[in-house]
This record gives structure tokens, sequence and C-alpha cells, in this order.
């Protein structure tokens, strides 16, 4: 069994040495390709930390985490305990924080999220639990907060203590500006804490100003660190924790002089780190062609030139003179680059016919192709690739638009009060599925714990499936290619979706083997903030894997496109579909028509911008990139990624 400390980062460039590849980097880190199988890892580390304290016959002192990151750790340690017989009869939790005020029975509270993922699966004895109390009157919290220091001084200290990290850099709830000897306390949360946190409360409104948390010195006199960190939303606050200075304005900067911290991470939330996003800069390099666009494209944004203006003094006085002496010039340098990124920009996303192919992103034949656009939610078809979605259509494909879930909990309760008030005004209840007159009583009386009833969810999901039917008429699909699959890990009413089950995979497997396209377009963006893109995204893979071996499959090309929250940088793109100005005027349109997503977004994560917004910034942005590295000038472009599945 190995602890963290002991397996090797799966890291995609190497440098010279090991100090040459980390030199940038003031903590110690673990890399893996995906969160799961690091997860798995970290919780080998606890199970042996437990058995290694009941050997001695001594009590094991966990710190514990809350939030998204730990979750698999959670559920590998309930697997364990199941089924390898591991016991936690002798250990003694104490977690970061606790919302202020909240009360246990809250299902936003820590208190429910930790018995719920943890404590109601496995024997630990209930004494041994220690959550900060988001019901302590606050003229008590002083001393409240006191006694929660003494115990775990009284319990021997925290032999482990696990952490996430927030954007602002917060471990535990310690915001900027926490000192280094603080401790457990009362804090005011920061907006973007509260903001990053409005989804699961249902907007920001709703989101406790105040919390309990441990303090910095209490983290930092643990024996042993281990902090998790996931997906590309986190890699920036990871690049400025572990390689910038220490400062209170970034707390987690404090574990730079922790003696056994280690920040495991998956590619990534790494993807920032120095050795990663320059690693030209640390250190010899494995040059391939990947690598090779990623560095020209830097170079000509760090020059401002374009592609065939580099010099052989750029390439030296940037770090790459090995690079050019591998090449021999600029010059043929230049133009390889220059000739690749102009073959990835076609306006003819599903081919052109009749035309050599050699190189075009897509195959000329057949000239007609059936697609299926996937769209994890009932708006990403047009957000993320609405003018290509049109272009296909116009050029004479067989366009399907497949929606993976309802998009129920995207709908505010205002918003359904109101469709459920016209309606019942309108036919009453007796003419009607849905008994309105029931949802206008449960949203008026609705608390702020309550999980919609299951009418209420259902008047949801059809307000977002109407909108997707005005949005796809908009761009000119009929009817009888929309599908809804309203896949099962979704309905739970709630933030917190059930795992990707068997049922989901056929499902969507089965709408593949019906329509047996020659284009699959879906969802890769996995910065989505609450992962239904990634287990969207994993349902079709499973299904795909699963047809691989029927002849249609042959055929078939996956093209992966980006959401709201992240686009391809440019050496990734395999694609790139130029906009008119007209075309961006209706793909704006198409996204307009989802007008329960309109002004106030619910799960807009870290952007204050509407969703449309967003899009058409993105879209410019990419159109301005490729003039600026010498190419064509367009008024905006969708980019895709072709993955070989």
């Amino acid at each position: 069994m190995k602890s963290a400390l002991e397996i090797k980062p799966d890291i995609s460039y190497k440098s010279a040495g090991k100090f040459e590849e980390t030199r940038f980097e003031k903590i110690h880190i673990e890399i893996f390709k995906g969160s799961i199988d690091a997860s798995v890892i970290v919780a080998q580390e606890i199970a042996q930390l437990i058995r290694s304290k009941q050997e001695k016959n001594k009590s094991c002192v966990l710190g514990l985490a809350t939030g998204s990151s730990p979750i698999k750790v959670y559920e590998e340690l309930v697997r364990m305990h199941r089924e390898e017989g591991l016991s936690f009869s002798n250990v003694i939790t104490f977690n970061l924080d606790e919302y202020y005020p909240m009360t246990k029975e809250n299902n936003q509270s820590y208190h429910y999220f930790m018995h719920e993922h943890l404590f109601n699966h496995i024997d630990i004895k209930s004494e041994n639990i220690n959550i900060p109390d988001g019901t302590v009157a606050i003229e008590e919290i002083n001393q409240y907060c006191i006694d929660y220091e003494m115990n775990i001084k009284n319990a021997g200290g925290l032999d482990f203590q696990l952490l996430g990290i927030g954007r602002t850099g917060h471990v535990g709830f310690n915001e900027p500006g926490s000192h280094i000897n603080s401790g457990t306390r009362i804090i005011t949360l920061d907006h973007i804490t509260r903001v990053d946190a409005s989804s699961a409360f249902n907007g920001i409104d709703n989101v406790p100003k105040r919390a309990i948390t441990m303090g910095v010195s209490t983290i930092m006199r643990s024996k042993r660190i281990v902090l998790m960190a996931w997906g590309q939303n986190k890699a920036d606050i990871i690049k400025r924790t572990v390689q910038g200075d220490i400062s209170s304005e970034i707390p987690a900067t404090f574990l730079q002089n922790h003696p056994n911290a280690t920040f495991v991470l998956d590619q990534s939330a790494a993807s920032e780190l120095t050795r990663f996003k320059t690693p030209w800069l640390v250190g010899e390099c494995l040059w391939t062609p990947e690598l090779k666009s990623k560095a020209i494209v830097w170079l000509c944004q760090k020059t401002k030139q374009s592609i065939l203006k580099l010099t052989d003094r750029d390439y030296n006085n940037n770090g790459m003179s090995d690079l050019l002496a591998q090449e021999g010039s600029a010059y043929d340098m230049n133009i390889n680059m220059f000739n690749i990124l102009q073959h990835t920009i076609t306006g003819w996303p599903g081919g052109k016919p009749n035309t050599d192919d050699s190189f075009r992103p897509e195959r000329a034949n057949p000239a007609k192709k059936r697609i299926i656009l996937f769209s994890p939610h009932p708006d990403d078809d047009v957000i993320s690739m609405g003018g290509t979605f049109s272009k296909l259509i116009k050029q004479g494909h067989d366009v399907h638009v497949v929606y993976q879930t309802s998009g129920n909990i995207a709908v505010s309760d205002d918003e359904a009060l109101k469709f459920a008030e016209v309606a019942s005004d309108f036919i009453g209840n007796e003419k009607s599925d849905i008994n309105f007159k029931s949802v206008i009583e449960f949203l008026n009386n609705k608390s702020e714990i309550q999980i919609d009833s299951l009418e209420v969810r259902k008047l949801k999901g059809l307000i977002r499936r109407r909108e997707s039917y005005g949005a796809t008429r908009y761009i000119g699909l009929k009817d009888e290619n929309t599908h809804f699959l309203d896949l099962p890990f979704y309905e739970t009413g709630q933030v917190k979706k059930n795992p990707l089950g068997p049922e989901d995979i056929a499902i969507v497997k089965n709408i593949i083997a019906k329509i047996k396209p020659h284009q699959v377009f879906a969802a890769g963006d996995l910065a989505d903030p609450h992962g239904t893109h990634e287990v969207c995204l994993n349902a079709i893979f499973a299904a795909l894997k699963e047809l691989k071996p029927e002849p249609y499959m042959d055929d078939c090309w996956l093209w992966l496109y980006r959401g709201a929250w992240h686009e391809w940088d440019i050496h990734e793109i395999d694609m790139a579909v130029p906009l008119s100005p007209s075309e961006v005027l209706l793909k704006r349109h198409a996204i307009l028509h989802h007008q329960s997503q309109k002004d106030r977004v619910m799960f807009q994560g870290n952007d204050s911008r509407e969703f449309w917004v967003r899009a058409e910034d993105r879209n410019k942005n990419t159109a301005i990139l490729y003039d600026e590295l010498g190419l064509a000038e367009y008024e905006a472009i969708e980019a895709f990624k072709r993955f070989d599945y």
C-alpha cells in the first residue's frame, strides 16, 4: 500500500530532472490523471494510518473537510469499511468548519454532509464526532471556539488533516487576511466564497455570511496535511499557492512552511503550474507536436507577434533554443505551424462535399451525415456551438440534438410559480396532468431546506423543454429531431446528483444505436462546477465503448466542444468554425429563447455574465487570437477538439 508521498506523478511533460521540473514549486505535489484514482490513494493513506494506530492501541485523530473535493475519499473509506473490515472505532474526527447560523438538519449544513457521506455508513462512535455547531448563541461563540481548540489538544492533536481549497485561497474558511496565528473563530465569508456556494443555496441571498472555522495555526499544528484540488477552476489558485510568496491574502500559502504537507491534484488543477504551462522555461523538453504548437502560440502571445514574424532570436531568448536547434530554423518551423492552424479553420463542420479533404478537419464523405449533438443541459447546445449547429442544418445534414438532463433544478421557484399561475388561470387544474393549485401552494410555502415536489420538478423540466424547442426551431431544426433523455442520475431534485448508473448509459446507448451517427458532438467542458458535464460525457464514453464493435461505429467521429466555463487553448483546437456577424446574432437570439436562464442564472459558477454574453465574448476572443497569430480575421470562432474514443 502506497501513501500519496510514494506515488509517482502522472504528468505529460518531463524536464531534465526532478529538481529542475519542480524548482518553481514550494510545496510537495503529486499529480494524477483524474480525481478518482487520486482519491483512492488518499483514502488508502488514511486507512493505513487508522490501522497503524489500532495496532498500537491508540486513537487516530482526523481533521476532515467538506465540499466536492473529499467526496470520493469518503466513498472509498466507506467501501473499505464494508468490504475490507476497516474499523473506525478508534477514530476521533474534527471538522474544519460550519456555516453560521446553520441548523444540523439543514441539508446544506456540514453536519448533514458528513453524516450523509461518511458517518452514517461506518462504525465511528458518535461521541468521537466533532463538527462546529452553527446554532451556538452569538454571545457564547468565543468560549465555544476556545473549547473546540482544547478538545483537539486533549485528543492529542490532529494526526492527519484533509483539506480542499477555495478560489480565494482559503483553507477551511480562513479567508484572505487570516493570520498565521489564528485559531478557531467566527469569520465573515468572502464574497467570492459565497458566490461559489450560491448554487447549493439556490441563490447568493440564501448563503450565510459567516462561518465558524478552525484557524490557520490549528491546521498548521497537524502532523500530516493533504490538500486536494480537482478541475480547471482550481488551476489558477493552485499555481499562486504553490509558486507564489507566502501571504495572508492567500492563506493556503502558509502551508509552504508545513514540514509534511502534500497537494494531491488532477491534471486540470495542475495545468497552470510552470512545469505544465511552459515546461520549456523549466528545463529541456521532449518536443511532441502538441508541445511545439503550445510553445509557438505562447511565444507569439509573449512577443506580440504573428507566427510568421518570429525570429531565431525570439526562440533563443525565451527558453526554446533546443527546439530551434532540433528544427533547424525559425522560418521552417513558423511555416509549418501556420499551416497546421490554417488547416483547422473550416466553414463546413460536417465536411465539404466533392473536395479534397486531405488538409481539412472533417471528411468530405458521406456528403450528408447523420449527426448527434449531445447537450448536458437544455441550453449547452446553442451556448457552446449555436453557430455550428445552424451551419450543419443549413448544409443539409441530418442533425439531432439530444438533451441529456431535464435541467429542472436550474429553474428558480419564482419562474416556476409564474408559469403555474398562468397555467392555472388559463386551464384550471382539471384538464392538466399537473395540479397547478398544489404547485402554487407548495412554492408559496416552501422552506429553504425543502426539496421540490415531483410535480414542481416536472413543471420546471417542462419549462426547460419548451424553451429548448423554441431555440431549436429558431435554429431551423425539426421537432422530431429534438430528443430529451431525462437521465435518471440527475433527477434528485437537488444539486447533489446520483452516480452514473447502468440505466443512464443504456439510455445514451439506445439513442446512438437508433441514429447511427457519422458525427457526435459532446460537451468536453469539465470545468463545469457541479460535475453534470463530466457525468454526461462519461455516459457517452461508456455508451460508445459498448457500441464500438458495431460496423457503423467505424465511421463515427467524436468532436468535443467546451461549455460556458472554459475554451480550448489554441494548440488544442482541431476544428475552428468561423461565424459571420449575422450568425453571431442568430446564436444570441437562440440562447435568449432560454428565458428562465436569463438575468438571474442559478448555476453560473464564478462568472457573473449571462451565458449569451460569455459565449459571444469567448467566440470573439478566439477569433482575435487567430487574427493575432496572423491568420484570417473573423467575427467569431467556435472551437472543437477531436477525441479518439
